[in-house]
């Protein structure tokens, strides 16, 4: 493991060991895009499936809310792959075209200058803050944001979401990115029959919603 990385982990983790992620983010530099704009970056481990559901609805959510923050999606692993047919399948229920969406891999730039990151799971949570570790107050996976979000109570109008994102991250524990978690992870469809990405992509619509009526939907538009 690169000397860069293995001092990442250490200020992650400390002491606690990560039973088989020593590779996780040792991609090569010729395999990572170039970083995108600031927004919202939604990460899975492919970037075929979850994430790329979750990303054009959660955009296509706040458009509605007359908020103009963009929102990209990316993996842990692999550039240039398409999503799955089921996901284009499922999507064109929703009005989504995904068929010309190709996977790319999440860099430490990707990460410094995203405003929120939101991961399916802890694993790919785990991944941002090993790959860029000052993403830590802005990474959460999407469930558990969502559930520190109505704790907090909704973002208040004038407040900036900056503010209501340190809020929310207030109290977290770097020992809670460790293991798997149901409470925390949005499970992965790929593989399954068609019904399991219909119902991921259900439950992923319900969560972006909350999430925008947390977030959003009490502030000014475009904010």
């Amino acid at each position: 493991m690169p000397t860069g990385l293995k001092r990442g982990r250490k200020a992650i983790f400390g002491n606690i060991e990560m039973n088989g992620e020593d590779g996780i983010a040792d991609i090569p530099a010729a395999q990572r895009d170039t970083p995108g704009e600031a927004g919202i970056l939604v990460l899975c481990t492919a970037n075929v499936c979850r994430s790329a559901m979750a990303a054009p609805l959660l955009a296509r959510r706040l458009a509605a809310l007359g908020v103009t923050v963009p929102v990209r999606s990316a993996g842990m692993i692999r550039c240039g792959d398409p999503p799955h047919p089921e996901v284009i399948s499922v999507m064109a229920s929703y009005g989504i075209e995904t068929a010309s969406h190709r996977s790319r891999v999440a860099c430490a730039a990707d990460l410094a200058r995203a405003i929120l990151v939101l991961a399916m799971s802890r694993e790919n949570l785990r991944y941002a803050v090993t790959t860029e570790p000052g993403v830590w107050p802005r990474a959460f996976t999407l469930k558990e944001l969502i559930r520190r979000g109505e704790r907090i109570g909704p973002r208040a109008p004038g407040e900036p979401f900056s503010g209501w994102l340190s809020r929310a991250h207030a109290g977290r524990e770097r020992v809670s990115l460790l293991g798997d978690s149901a409470e925390d992870d949005v499970a992965d469809p790929a593989g399954g029959p068609l019904r399991a990405y219909a119902e991921t992509a259900g439950l992923l619509e319900r969560l972006v919603t909350r999430l925008a009526e947390l977030g959003w939907a009490h502030t000014r538009p475009s904010s």
